[in-house]
């Protein structure tokens, strides 16, 4: 009886101990979430934000942030379609050119300070500064006198953007540009707290100083590691925001992220990971929606042996694209045609890719002909050592090695592989410092022209050293052309340039396969923007 009672006790403290370390923070950060009661979402943004500054931070690690920190104009509904966003109303002209904006009453940046009608037109003229270097400037060419600023040929005066008051903004385009209302939804034109800024020029850096006007704001930001958002009280529809906040980890290594998963440290794995895609897949466990966007690699036109059209038409003929994509990256995505992806209707109703038709093939047979064509044009006896350079991660070198293999079964080229890190990456190939290299393309709109536009010769998002005066002609006429059948006539006849001159190897078109939490609840993934965790919850 004693030994009973003694037993007893010993199981009573255990039952202590253990419920006390539960409380001290033992448990998984979802069961310590539904302790405190309140609704943390876990994502994995993969790597820190190259920028919070919306005009400098141009690709998805700091636009998927962005996104729900910042707010623009108008934001994407769950249709895709551009709503009223801190802007309550806007009204366009006959001509299709100028657009007139109304603020809501009473909108704020979280630290309380009014948002205002000049913030905007500080915002859009700050995106265009040379000073700032934006490689999103180009995509506010479409404002009358942005250009001209841009390249140092005007005055920020000259931009045609201004507030008429405090709560009005009017801007006025070079040409009427049916895609205005979707890309000011794109975090480039998310307008900045000018006071902020002039304040301090790394406001957007640090937590401590960040301002924000959308749903989340920043409340800690440990670089390299993660961003801890919570609610911002002063958001104008704070009303509808269900979550407390959410969590952007930063682990760039699909297998950890999906460990983390599982364990409940993520709520959502945004990379399924190749090894497993197949087993994950069959057990109906990943979910797939249409995204958009291409997977590329970049020639480098100016650096042998890519100065020769057909040296880099073999390569991209030596390419078996589905294969890579069942046995290497296996998320179902399709392979690339072209450079535009799919999802992008033509007057006619039809699908722009589909209307384009196949522009990339497999033909290893005809790759070895262009190869020695090229080799004889270029006078090589022997190919110039390639080299392949992507930015280091555990899927992109995976793909790069299945590349290395296909050049060497299909051309006989030993291509050399180099990692590198993702920002120094792009650095150099915008200074066209690498021969041959990875690279993708998310559309900031909904619209053909955003793929293309890239392309010319002055573009900064150009990165091969490719020049073509027919092409850039005919993206000038796109702009210009204000009948869209024509004008989508016109896009296809530059992407069968580019396609045919090669400055780029086209791979694939992205989706969005992911694996996300029973208890998670109105995450919106827009095609053609960035996710949004507005509208989302934790049951």
């Amino acid at each position: 009886m004693k030994n009973r009672k003694v037993t007893a006790l010993l199981l009573v403290c255990m039952m202590m101990v253990l419920m006390l370390a539960a409380c001290g923070g033992g448990g998984s950060p979802e069961s310590a979430a539904s302790e405190e009661g309140t609704k943390i979402l876990l994502y994995n943004n993969t790597r820190e934000p190259t920028s919070l500054d919306p005009p400098v931070g141009f690709d998805m690690v700091s636009y998927d942030a962005l996104n729900n920190a910042m707010e623009g104009l108008t934001r994407l509904g769950s249709d895709q379609t551009p709503q009223p966003a801190l802007a309550e109303s806007w009204t366009v002209s006959e001509d299709g050119k100028t657009y007139t904006f109304k603020l809501r009453e009473g909108i704020k940046w979280s630290n309380g300070e009014p948002i205002t009608a000049s913030d905007v037109e500080f915002s859009w003229k700050r995106l265009l500064d040379p000073a700032t270097a934006s490689p999103a400037a180009f995509l506010a060419y479409v404002i009358e006198g942005g250009e001209a600023f841009n390249s140092g040929q005007g005055k920020a005066d000259d931009v045609k953007v201004k507030a008429v008051d405090d709560s009005t903004v009017e801007v006025v385009l070079s040409q009427p540009a049916p895609w205005l209302l979707s890309m000011l939804s794109n975090p480039a034109f998310f307008p900045v707290p000018k006071a902020a800024v002039e304040a301090n020029p790394t406001w957007a850096s640090e937590a401590s100083t960040f301002v924000s006007s959308g749903p989340f704001k920043i409340a800690e930001w440990s670089h390299d590691a993660e961003i801890k958002m919570v609610k911002n009280d002063q958001y104008w529809d704070a009303a509808n925001v269900k979550l407390d906040g959410v969590t952007f980890k930063m682990v760039n290594d699909s297998n950890t992220e999906y460990q983390m998963f599982t364990n409940g440290e993520l709520h959502i794995q945004g990379v399924i990971p190749p090894e497993m895609s197949e087993q994950l897949f069959a057990e109906n466990k990943v979910k797939v929606e249409d995204s958009a966007g291409t997977y590329f690699y970049r020639f480098n036109t100016t650096m042998p042996p890519f100065d020769n059209a057909k040296i880099r038409k073999a390569f991209v003929m030596a390419v078996d694209r589905q294969t890579l994509i069942d046995l290497v990256v296996k998320q179902k995505q399709k392979p690339a045609e072209g450079i535009v992806s799919y999802g992008l209707k033509e007057p006619s109703g039809k699908d722009f890719r589909e209307a384009g038709g196949n522009m990339v093939t497999y033909d290893p047979e005809q790759a070895k002909k262009l190869l020695a064509e090229g080799r004889a044009e270029a006078g090589y006896s022997t190919l110039p050592e390639v080299t392949l350079t992507y930015n280091t991660n555990d899927l992109h070198q995976k793909i790069a090695e299945a590349m290395q293999a296909m050049f060497k079964d299909n051309l006989g080229v030993n291509v050399k592989l180099a990692g590198m890190e993702g920002k120094v990456l792009t650095a150099q190939q915008k200074a066209l410092q690498l021969q041959f290299s990875r690279s993708s393309w998310l559309p900031d709109f909904a619209d053909p022209i955003n793929f293309l536009d890239i392309f010319r010769s002055d573009s900064p998002n150009n990165r091969t050293g490719w020049k073509n005066a027919e092409y850039d002609k005919l993206i000038d006429a796109i702009y210009a052309e204000t009948d869209e059948t024509k004008r989508f006539g016109l896009m296809h006849q530059a992407e069968s340039i580019l396609m045919e001159e090669a400055p780029i190897l086209p791979m694939y078109f992205y989706n969005s396969a992911y694996m996300q939490s029973d208890r998670v609840e109105g995450v919106l993934r827009h095609p053609y923007g960035y996710i949004e965790f507005k509208s989302a919850d934790l049951k």
